[in-house]
C-alpha cells in the first residue's frame, strides 16, 4: 500500500487561482464578453484593498465562469487552459514545490482535490506528477458544449469523502500520510493525515492549526518560515 499525500492546488502549489486566471484569459481571448468581469470586478477590488475576503472574490469569479460557460465547446476550453498553463505552470510556491518532488521520490500517491475546473487542473497537476486530481465537473452536450451544469457538486466540495474515496480505490495507506491546505476548507482533509501542514494559512485554518499542533508554513518573498503552533 502506497502512502498518500494529498495537496489542495490554489493557493498552496500556484500562486494564484487556476480559475482567475483562466476566467481573466478567457475574456481577454474574447470567449468570454467583457461584461463577464464586472461579477467580480467589486470583489476583487475589496479583496486587494482588503476590505473584503478572498472567499467572497472567488465566489463572484465562480458565479462569472458559471454564468457565461453554457454553449461553449470544450475543445476551444481545452485550448485556452492549455494557453493559461503553458503562461502560468511555473507560478508555484517553492516550499510546496519541493514538497511535492521530495514525496514523489519516495513514492508517495500524489493526490491534488480542488475546486477549479478539472479539466485545467489536469493540465497543471501533469506537469508535477500527481497521479490522481479531483476537481469540479462540468456536463458536455452531445456536441461535446458545455451545459453550464456542474456535475457531482456536493461530493468535489467534501474534500475529506474524496480522500477516502481515493484511499478506497487506490489502495493506499494514511500510514505516514501528508496533507497541505491553506483555509477551513482543507480542515476535514488536515484532521486526517499524520502530518498537517498548514501552508500561507487563512486565519480560521490558522487558529485551527494553533489549537490541534499542526505544522504553519508562510512562504514570503524569498523565505519560507516555519512557525511553532
Amino acid at each position: 500500500m502506497r502512502k498518500v499525500a494529498v495537496f489542495d492546488v490554489d493557493g498552496t502549489i500556484f500562486r494564484s487561482s487556476l480559475l482567475i486566471e483562466l476566467v481573466d484569459t478567457l475574456i481577454a481571448e474574447r470567449v468570454f464578453p467583457k461584461s463577464a468581469a464586472r461579477i467580480y470586478a467589486k470583489a476583487k477590488i475589496d479583496w486587494l484593498d482588503r476590505r473584503g475576503d478572498y472567499e467572497a472574490y472567488i465566489m463572484a469569479v465562480v458565479r462569472a465562469f458559471t454564468s457565461h460557460i453554457r454553449g461553449m465547446p470544450s475543445d476551444k476550453f481545452l485550448r485556452v487552459s492549455q494557453t493559461v498553463i503553458d503562461i502560468h505552470k511555473h507560478r508555484t510556491y517553492r516550499f510546496t514545490r519541493e514538497l511535492v518532488a521530495d514525496l514523489r521520490r519516495k513514492n508517495y500517491f500524489l493526490l491534488a482535490i480542488s475546486n477549479s475546473p478539472k479539466d485545467i487542473l489536469d493540465l497543471f497537476c501533469r506537469e508535477y506528477g500527481f497521479d490522481k486530481v479531483y476537481g469540479r465537473m462540468y456536463e458536455l452536450d452531445r456536441k461535446g458544449a458545455f451545459t453550464g451544469k456542474v456535475l457531482n457538486a456536493e461530493l468535489v466540495a467534501d474534500k475529506a469523502k474524496l480522500l477516502d474515496r481515493a484511499i478506497a480505490k487506490e489502495n493506499l495507506t494514511l500510514k505516514g500520510s501528508v496533507g497541505v491546505g491553506d483555509t477551513e476548507a482543507d480542515i476535514p482533509v488536515l484532521k486526517k493525515v499524520e502530518r498537517a501542514i498548514c501552508f500561507n494559512p487563512n486565519k480560521k485554518l490558522y487558529q485551527t492549526a494553533q489549537r490541534r499542533g499542526w505544522e504553519i508554513v508562510v512562504e514570503r518573498k524569498d523565505m519560507i518560515y516555519k512557525l511553532s503552533a
